[in-house]
């Protein structure tokens, strides 16, 4: 194997450290800038991995996902890319094994530069509700559970991280100290938008992204506050062409509807654009701030 596979499994606060299986090696502190990337096995979360190895040559990836034996295209990249990609356990329904994974990314990197929340799931029978008798308790539960709690519980372990940051990706101004350390990135919808809903339908899936925008704004807050600073954003990627929207097609616009690839590199260009005076709001892939 010459490729970097971390797989943490923490079962209670203080287990033993978890050594990487035999053959595999953990990967130094590095100056570089460092990404973190969750829910990154497929869809946006893998293109994310693909798109800073390609063109952040120096920077480090750290890729999570539930099931990394499962995740064979994201093992071949690693493969690709050898002593660059560490693939780390973690499924954000599971608290120790964020709390896990965030101690072994400390251990092995000191820091973060960014983090992407980009898991997702539309509902657990995988169609968004049409009409309140399709809703039911533990479908709501379930998509808030992955949508909402997970990105805020991921926040909560790594924004330490993300403080301790050298401000490698996004805009700092030259005439100026550096503004901000870190950046994290919670992916949203457009139809998590309360003033932008005129249709209704989909309870669980609009429900979700509508608090994950109030998480990412009250992160703004309190993580924006003294120094380090930490950037905090929701981003919508527009219609892409993934498992989750796939059913809902049919009504979407040929020139509306993005490949994973396209809408990775219009969010990464926000990315590097994104400063202090830009924290706290959410924004289409096209830069246009999108109403809360």
């Amino acid at each position: 194997m010459t490729f970097t596979t971390l797989y943490v499994t923490m079962k209670a606060a203080h287990a033993p450290r978890v050594q990487p299986p035999v053959g595999v090696t953990s990967l130094p502190v590095m100056a570089a800038p460092v990404a973190l990337v969750q829910g990154a096995s497929r869809g946006l979360g893998l293109q994310f991995c693909k798109h800073i190895l390609t063109n952040r040559t120096a920077a480090a990836v750290i890729a999570t996902c539930r099931n990394p034996g499962d995740a064979t295209e994201l093992r071949g990249l690693a493969e690709r890319h050898p002593g660059r990609l560490t693939v780390l356990r973690l499924d954000v329904n599971r608290e120790e094994e964020v709390r896990g994974a965030a101690e072994r990314v400390r251990e092995s990197f000191g820091r973060l530069d960014l983090v992407v929340n980009s898991s997702a799931m539309l509902h657990p029978s995988g169609k968004g509700e049409t009409s309140l008798r399709d809703v039911s308790a533990q479908g709501v539960i379930s998509t808030l559970t992955t949508n909402t709690v997970g990105p805020l519980i991921v926040a909560k372990y790594f924004a330490p991280l993300l403080q301790k940051g050298g401000g490698g990706f996004g805009q700092q101004p030259p005439e100026k100290a550096q503004q901000h350390s870190g950046i994290l990135v919670n992916i949203t919808a457009k139809v998590g938008s309360i003033g932008d809903n005129g249709l209704g339908g989909w309870y669980s899936y609009r429900m979700s992204k509508a608090a994950l925008n109030m998480a990412t704004r009250n992160l703004s807050i309190e993580l924006g506050r003294g120094r380090p600073k930490v950037v905090c954003v929701s981003l919508h990627p527009g219609t892409v062409d993934t498992a989750l929207s796939r059913p809902y097609h049919r009504n979407v616009p040929k020139d509306k509807l993005f490949g994973a690839e396209l809408s990775v590199s219009h969010l990464m260009g926000l990315v590097d654009s994104l400063s202090m005076e830009r924290t706290g709001k959410a924004y289409n892939w096209d830069g246009t701030e999108l109403p809360w």
